[in-house]
């Protein structure tokens, strides 16, 4: 039989996916409850520079945040934790996406502010390492991607739960090179990791007072994984009869979300992994770009808030670091204060923010010294708070 080798080879490595995803979905099973914050004599906050503008931004958001924190601080109720070595080049010398050291020392806390970190791609000085980012959603399990996007005058006010762990991206880097003509990719759904993404999907439009959650999937052409997740989602939906579930598929939800008319009616969106990654970016733009928009990935024990943008190695390497925007980390700081539970703080934050990107905007980031340095504008969005 032709290729008989190839197709042994490649049914080995599908074999090591299917008993580690299995494995997967019996830890799932054994998960507690979600993390109490109110109970903890100590909320530690962890601090991930990351590569390129992120160590600049993040640190203005972190200065953001120990301004509103003051008294927390000092009364030893939050801590901040600095985490310096998830960097492209301790990555890279390692070998790891995430190295030991650096997962130790993220598991010492409860919520983490990151700023973005390097993937590297064909033609990059660096070793072909997956995504930090996909490796810690999975190492902490941050299952729920959360990310809002308001424009109020426009009618805009969108919240997108995308699954964190699985989809396209849960062994992006495990698919199989069968033959020089055939190569192969996997992409996992689990009736656990989908339920408890709707359920977060569905909670949170309870507790929002939302009426609708659209679940956007290809079922109609990828009837086993994405027909899978959607009817899950209706299961589901059968728990909160308040709410209506709706279900588009991906490539007419991207139209319609730049529809006038019917981009007003959407709320709550869940979705697969690929899905929401592509679609929170056109969302975002809306809000003016991913520079604008932050990120929450949840779990039940670890949470972790980040900027939704890259890490722009380019302004490094033209000293224009300092000029990088810091909205999108700041962003995720406001998710981060109301995760935690100091609601009135992420509201006051939000606020600023809102006045100094919109409405005021005495300062203007333009991410060369024709603009504000983030210093300057962290400086101006804490002048809000006093």
């Amino acid at each position: 039989m032709p290729y008989t080798a190839q197709i042994e080879d490649a049914k080995k490595k599908f074999e090591a996916v299917l008993e580690e995803q299995l494995k997967r979905v019996e830890k799932m099973k054994a998960e507690k409850e979600f993390i109490d914050y109110d109970k903890l004599d100590q909320i530690i906050i962890g601090v991930v520079g990351g590569d390129g503008i992120g160590p600049a931004i993040t640190e203005q958001a972190e200065r953001i945040l120990k301004f509103l924190l003051k008294d927390e601080v000092d009364a030893g109720k939050v801590a901040f934790k600095e985490i310096t070595g998830c960097t492209i080049e301790h990555r890279a010398e390692v070998g790891k996406a995430l190295p030991d050291d650096v997962l130790d020392e993220l598991k010492q806390c409860h919520v983490i502010l990151k700023g973005p970190t390097t993937t590297p791609r064909q033609g990059d000085p660096w070793p072909n390492i997956e995504s930090a980012n996909v490796a810690m959603r999975k190492e902490l399990d941050l299952f729920a991607n959360v990310r809002p996007v308001k424009v109020p005058a426009e009618g805009i006010d969108w919240t997108f739960y995308r699954e964190n762990t699985e989809g396209g991206y849960a062994v992006g880097s495990k698919g199989v090179n069968v033959t020089d003509d055939l190569a192969i990719d996997f992409v996992v759904q689990t009736h656990e990791g989908t339920e408890r993404i709707a359920r977060a999907a569905f909670e949170y439009a309870k507790k929002a007072g939302k009426t609708r959650v659209t679940c956007v999937t290809k079922a109609n052409v990828i009837k086993t994984t994405d027909g899978n997740f959607l009817s899950v989602c209706k299961e589901v939906a059968k728990d909160y009869p308040g709410i209506e579930l709706d279900d588009w598929y991906i490539d007419i939800m991207t139209a319609k979300l730049v529809d006038p008319k019917r981009r007003t009616q959407f709320q709550v969106l869940v979705l697969p992994n690929l899905y929401g990654d592509i679609l929170t970016d056109e969302a975002a733009e809306f809000q003016g770009g991913v520079g604008t928009a932050g990120s929450a990935n949840i779990g039940k024990r670890y949470a972790m808030f980040e900027a939704i943008h890259g890490s722009a190695p380019r302004m490094v390497q033209e000293g224009r670091d300092k000029y990088a925007d810091p909205c999108s980390i700041i962003r995720a700081a406001v998710m981060l204060l109301e995760h935690i539970g100091y609601v009135d703080k992420a509201k006051a934050l939000e606020k600023a923010l809102d006045e100094c990107m919109y409405t005021e905007k005495k300062l203007v980031i333009t991410g060369r010294d024709t603009g504000a340095t983030s210093a300057e504008f962290a400086d101006y969005v804490m002048s809000k708070l006093k």
